[in-house]
């Protein structure tokens, strides 16, 4: 931008001197470096805090699937990278043991509830003990219990989608096991129901910043296309802000100013959904601050939105 800037501003000169209003003189040429310095000084520096940029990300959510019960799969029906709704199956587990472990105890169950009545029946007619119902009542309670979770182990079997999205890097097939174990999870599934876009921000900038404020983003999936939104948070932490606990001494090491990370939401919700996750670009944040700076920046993220149909590294 201040090349741009600086090429009108010699282009200017050489029409003033063509028109014979400015001498041809080597001072009228090195105006030039005063303007450089006037640029840098009172719109390029205030702009860096009045309207900062940094980074942008649309990040999604990642689900790994692990089931509730184990066995082996039977079925897999879904294909991957296919948009699945809410509840659809993922796959289904072998329900014979589950089933026959709902029979069983609904069987325990019907034959305590027989026998709690003929101890009721006695207890009454002072043939039994108050004891034998309480403790038969007990049992049946028990079962009851037993039996909503046998129930429930049966209804897992079916393993469904969490909420919208899709299956990738599907592996699992019929015939294999699988486990309620957490670090093997029988599938990665990606939810497309909400995502986040987040822009990271220098340290040095981040006392300008305020919720609310207005954020304009090019990404490089959409050339052409300025986004709009506002700042929904700001997140005063980064990774080397938090202590682990361990056994150990912390190790010293060179302390590098991480930029913070900011929460943006899009005005277009839709394009959030549209927008494929991990879609990087260039986020501008327009502050309370340096006003007069935030045309340079709108210029220049517009030039930079136009640039992403030739440029895909900048």
């Amino acid at each position: 931008m201040i090349a741009f800037l600086t090429l009108c501003y010699v282009a200017l000169l050489a029409v003033l001197v063509w028109l014979k209003v400015l001498p041809n003189t080597l001072w009228t040429w090195l105006s030039t470096l005063v303007w450089v310095l006037l640029l840098f000084v009172v719109m390029f520096i205030p702009m860096q805090w009045g309207a900062p940029a940094g980074s942008a990300r649309l990040l999604t959510y990642s689900v790994q699937i692990i089931p509730n019960v184990a066995g082996p799969v039977t079925e897999v029906p879904v294909e991957a990278n296919k948009p699945l709704k809410k509840g659809d199956v993922l796959f289904k587990i072998d329900p014979t043991t589950f089933e026959a472990a709902v029979t069983s105890t609904n069987a325990q169950l019907e034959y305590q509830k027989l026998r709690l009545e003929q101890y009721t029946e006695l207890e009454q007619k002072a043939a039994g003990t108050k004891f034998q119902v309480e403790e038969t009542a007990a049992r049946v309670q028990q079962l009851e219990a037993e039996l909503e979770q046998a129930k429930w182990n049966l209804n897992e079997t079916t393993v469904r989608a969490p909420s919208e999205g899709y299956v990738t890097y599907l592996a699992l097939r019929p015939g294999q096991r699988v486990v309620t174990f957490p670090l093997q999870p029988a599938m990665t599934f990606i939810d497309t129901s909400s995502k986040v876009v987040g822009v990271q921000i220098h340290q040095i900038y981040q006392r300008h910043l305020r919720v609310g404020q207005l954020v304009e983003i090019a990404f490089k999936s959409r050339p052409g296309k300025i986004f709009t939104g506002k700042v929904e948070a700001v997140i005063l932490v980064t990774n080397e802000g938090q202590t682990v606990i361990s056994g150990t001494v912390p190790d010293t090491q060179k302390v590098k100013a991480e930029p913070f990370f900011i929460r943006v939401g899009l005005d277009d919700k839709s394009a959030e959904k549209q927008l494929p996750g991990g879609s990087a670009g260039t986020a501008a944040i327009y502050t309370d601050s340096a006003g007069m700076t935030h045309i340079i920046r709108k210029i220049m993220i517009r030039m930079e939105t136009y640039l992403n149909y030739i440029n895909p590294w900048l």
